[in-house]
């Protein structure tokens, strides 16, 4: 009897056939074939839906705004260092350790991205000075994902501010990199943060990349 597929590998299936599915709304002129790609579109709905164990309406909302040729989001996350210690914010959603970051906005630069999210969710004021690592959230031990992620590890430079919480992040600490605190692992990963450190140590290094 074949083995059943893994919750990763299913979400993988269902993201190949919601770009498909997107892109052939994108392209197609034909009624009958938007008819066609829109139930594929409904049927990774309530694959999702299944998978997660998600009302139908929230996995529909995964995909609701997305339009135009199907691409991976982006993700910046700041490795800002203070000797051997790292910038680490709380966040409120899950109670777990990261480093700051989000999702990259439309008309910003990575690195304007970057700076951005480490004041907003820090106080910290820092600048970015290298790309560490530009890595494909699905070939790292990140717990699965809906969306297909970019995340860009940059190494930034104190510069100014005082910790300060957000409306997403309840504490602002700098902990030594060898004894992080539990992190929020859809974020950054402990082996993540520590190749930001060997950067940091060794800023001649070319960026990391899958």
């Amino acid at each position: 009897m074949p083995s059943t597929p893994d919750n990763t590998t299913v979400l993988a299936w269902a993201r190949k056939v919601q770009a498909i599915a997107q892109n052939g709304l994108m392209f197609t002129k034909d009624e009958f074939d938007r008819e066609r790609y829109t139930q594929l579109q409904d049927l990774v709905a309530s694959i999702i839906s299944s998978e997660l164990d998600i009302p139908l309406g929230r996995a529909k909302a995964f995909w609701d705004k997305e339009d135009g040729y199907a691409t991976p989001k982006v993700d910046v996350r700041g490795g800002v260092f203070d000797g051997d210690k790292v910038l680490l914010v709380r966040e409120r959603s899950d109670g777990k350790w990261t480093l700051p970051g989000g999702w990259v906005d439309v008309n910003d630069a990575p690195s304007e991205a970057v700076v951005r999210e480490i004041y907003e969710e820090s106080g910290y004021r820092a600048k970015a000075i290298k790309l560490a690592a530009l890595v494909d959230k699905n070939r790292h031990p990140h717990p699965p994902s809906v969306h297909h992620i970019y995340k860009l590890f940059f190494l930034c430079e104190l510069t100014g501010g005082t910790a300060t919480i957000s409306n997403e992040t309840d504490a602002v600490e700098f902990y030594p990199v060898h004894s992080l605190p539990d992190l929020s692992l859809g974020r950054a990963l402990s082996s993540q943060i520590e190749r930001l450190y060997v950067h940091q140590l060794n800023t001649d290094l070319p960026t990391d990349f899958d």
